[in-house]
Formats: structure tokens, sequence, C-alpha cells
């Protein structure tokens, strides 16, 4: 909500006073601290939230460590851009006491550091130098606007159903990649709440990575160079694809690229747009045969073929054909398909250990949309338009009636199926996964001071 429109009456929600409404749609759109506090309130996952980032170490095992999450770095932003940094908590309940208290309207997780990011200052008068981050979750931040030089019906923050598939195809790729090229299983990939997606890879392996390994692991995913004004932002050298692009192509981006995004994006139908694609062709003899050939059948419309994938059909015909194998224009095409369709990862977010991201089921500030998680196994099913919006969640609130017991409110809303998948899908394998590791550890410890004794 603007500054200039009219503010909404607090909420009264801890007496008996609610909202008279009849409907969900009661609540006027918008999103501002009354709202905030409501959600933060009612519906925010305090618990599963903690128990998250606690990666096991809340429990009573001796192999726990106490003292880990108390060393991770939380960030809120405040209305009006107050920006708190190295806010640490010792335990839920700290968490929300303090969300519920300042009202952030972001709230962003960093490292887990060496030492408790509050008292940073006291260790740095000690002399030492002990303050840096030891652990942070291998992240990807991946957003539409980077897109903006092939898609046609957006631009900037906006986002509709003919370019959110991007996103999609984003979601595939490298989900496929990290669970079968590098072993990964706990991967929570969260919508950012406007433009773009987060990937949280938790497994105990990716959170210890130093940052030369990050910085590895982004390369690996790299394809798309080249700044603003380079034409040509795709090169596959080399006789043969890496098997890993070769998989994407084949499993992912061809069809997408010849199914959907050449009609939806229309990609031939102008002079622009075409020569776009001419650009990345490097004969210029055969760019300008095929701009001959797009010229001269502009007037006949005559045939019912969609002008997007006529014009395509040509441009392969032409690249692939036997006479221009020697020039090796056959490439040519996978590297027009990669230009369009592949990931383009925000490279500095995924190669440094320190970087802040934005936390799964903040509210994001422009839209009122609750940054969700969604499922990679129906990403194709995720619509950001259909997103809960704060408004909504406190409509359907109100139309539930607020209850005293504010413990499951979340249950009698839509942003339950959220919760539910980021409980059962994400938390509870890692959790499982986490208590192995520490007893695993832990017994390795025993055994080597048994050794060490024995010795």
């Amino acid at each position: 909500m603007g500054r200039d429109e009219e503010p909404v009456d607090p909420m009264e929600i801890d007496g008996q006073q609610k909202l008279q409404v009849d409907a969900p749609t009661a609540v006027p759109e918008g999103f501002n601290a009354d709202y905030l506090r409501v959600y933060y309130g009612k519906l925010f996952p305090y618990g599963d939230f903690f128990k998250w980032l606690c990666y096991g170490n809340d429990g009573k095992h001796p192999g726990c460590d106490q003292s880990y999450v108390g060393r991770r770095e939380f960030s809120f932003t405040l209305e009006n851009d107050i920006y708190l940094r190295f806010q640490s908590f010792d335990s839920a309940a700290e968490l929300e006491s303090s969300i519920k208290e300042k009202c952030p309207f972001k709230i962003d997780i960093g490292p887990v550091y060496s030492v408790d990011p509050a008292k940073r200052h006291a260790y740095a008068q000690s002399g030492n130098n002990v303050f840096v981050p030891v652990e942070r979750e291998l992240i990807f931040d991946i957003d539409i606007s980077d897109y903006d030089d092939v898609r046609y019906c957006c631009s900037g923050a906006d986002v509709c159903l003919n370019c959110w598939p991007l996103m999609t195809i984003a979601i595939k790729i490298l989900d496929t990649s990290l669970r079968d090229d590098f072993g990964f299983n706990h991967i929570l990939w969260v919508y950012s709440g406007r433009r773009g997606v987060h990937c949280w890879v938790c497994d105990s392996r990716a959170r210890k990575l130093s940052n030369e390994q990050r910085s590895a692991v982004a390369d690996y995913f790299r394809v798309y160079k080249g700044g603003e004004n380079a034409l040509k932002k795709v090169s596959l050298p080399g006789p043969v694809l890496h098997p890993f692009l070769a998989r994407s192509y084949t499993d992912v981006l061809e069809n997408f690229f010849e199914d959907k995004l050449l009609r939806s994006q229309q990609l031939f139908a102008s002079e622009e747009r075409c020569q776009k694609i001419l650009d990345l062709i490097p004969d210029e003899n055969v760019a300008s045969e095929l701009h001959d050939k797009w010229q001269g059948n502009r007037r006949s419309s005559i045939s019912k073929e969609d002008v997007n994938e006529a014009r395509w059909k040509q441009l392969k015909t032409t690249l692939q054909s036997g006479k221009h194998k020697a020039q090796g224009l056959r490439r040519c095409v996978e590297e027009i398909i990669f230009s369009y369709t592949y990931p383009r990862l925000d490279m500095e977010v995924s190669k440094h250990m320190n970087h802040l991201l934005k936390a799964p089921f903040c509210i994001h500030p422009k839209t009122g949309r609750v940054c969700v998680p969604i499922d990679p196994n129906n990403c194709e099913d995720f619509d950001p338009t259909v997103v809960p919006t704060l408004s909504q969640l406190l409509g359907e609130l109100n139309a539930a009636g607020f209850q005293t017991d504010s413990e499951n409110s979340w249950e009698k809303t839509s942003l339950e199926k959220s919760i539910r998948f980021f409980r059962t899908s994400f938390l509870q394998p890692l959790l499982k996964a986490c208590k192995d590791d520490l007893e695993n550890a832990y017994n390795a410890k025993l055994q080597q001071s048994k050794n060490s004794l024995n010795w």
C-alpha cells in the first residue's frame, strides 16, 4: 500500500474484537505494518522455520552443537528501510518475540559464523579476527528480469504466465543436476514473492563448502556469458556438448523452446526480433539468405502455419543442412535455444558464503505475496499469480473467526498447503539425515578417542 493511501485500522487480535466481515475478500488489498503484525502473530511458522535452521542441533544428543543456531545471522529490514544486521537467536521463542516486536518488512538469512554475530565487536576488540562465516547453505538466486532481452510479454519485475515458465525451466535443470551430478538431496525451492526463485541446498556437504568450491559449482552451471552489449552470449565449444548440457537440451530446453516459447513470446513476429536471432548466426551469408527468405514470404498469408514456427523450421533446415556442416553451424541451433531458455544465475550470490537471502514465508512488500516453497517435482503447475497474499490470508482468518488458539491458525488459510509441503517433503527428511549425521560424527569421535587411549 502506498504511503499516500488511507491507513487501515489496526486489527485488534489480542482482545475479543475482530473485523466483522462476511467473506474472505473483505480485507482491502495491500501491505502495511498492521497486516504484517497479524501475519506474524497468527500465521508465520516459527517452529518449523527454526527447526530447519538448527539442523538437528536443538536435541538432547550429546553430539549436538548447542551454540550452532545462535551463531546464525538474521537480518531485518524494518519499515522505512531501517536495516538491522547481525541479529541472532538461541531459541524459536526468542526469534518469535523479536519478529513480533520489530515487525520486519523483510527477513534475510545469512551464514553461521564462528562466533555469535551479535557479539562480534567484543571479539574484534580482543585483537583476534575470529568473526568469519563457517557454514552456509549453497544458494542460487534467479530473477526473471535477467531474461528481459528474450521475453516480450513483460519487463523488469513484471511477470505473467507466458514468461514465468522460464523460471520453471531453471528449477527443472538445476534441481536435476544438483541431485544427479552432485548427489545433493535436501533442496528447498522458494518463490521470491515477486519476480524469481531462490534455491537452498541444505545437505551437510553443501553447507560446509568453501567459497572456492561454491564458485566451482556455480561455474559448472554457467553457460550464459557476455555483458549487456555482447550480441552472442552463449558459446558451446567443442565437438560434443557436456553430458549435463546435452541432457538439459534434450530433456527440457529444446521442447520448451519449440512447443511454448516460440509462440508465447512471438520470437519471429517482427523484423527486429528476427534480426536478434540472425545476429546469433556467425556466417553473414547464411544470415542474409534467411533474412531474404523471410522478407519474401512475409506478405503471403496463404500459409496457415504460425509465422514463428515456420521461420524457426526454415532456420533449422538451413543451419543443419549438409552444406553448412563444415562451417560448424549445426551447433548454432543449440546456441540459440540456450540463449533464450537456459537458467541465468546471479553468480555472486552462489559463490560467497556471506550473502544474505530472503527467508521463506516472508511477505514481499511490493506484491503482498508470501514467499512460498515450490515443489520441484510439480513446478510446471506453480502459478505466481495465485500465490496467497497478505490481505487474502487475513480475510481467510477473519472468515474463520479469530480463534484465541493461534497455534495452527494457518490450517484455516490457503497457506496450509505450503507449510505442509515444507514440513513433510523438505523438513522431515532433512532432520532425519541430520540426526544420522550427528550420530555418525559422534560415534567417529568416540572411536577416535578410544583409539588414542589404546595407543
